[in-house]
């Protein structure tokens, strides 16, 4: 593992072990739909360009 990825790793477990409790029901499904799609959540969250960069807080306020 490269030190960008290992630097993204840190930024998910930092992600999910900050969040609230309706955060991490969000995490959840967004880790339901990428395991039914064959991706690893790690995976989905490296190449995402929009969730490596925003919390779960900002996404879960633009989607209501």
């Amino acid at each position: 593992m490269n030190p960008s990825e290992r630097e993204l790793l840190e930024k998910l477990d930092n992600l999910v072990l900050t969040a609230s409790g309706d955060e991490l029901l969000k995490i959840q499904e967004i880790d339901i739909q990428t395991q039914l799609d064959g991706v690893s959540f790690y995976d989905a969250f490296v190449n995402s360009t929009s969730l490596a960069n925003q919390s779960i807080k900002q996404e879960s306020r633009e989607s209501q």
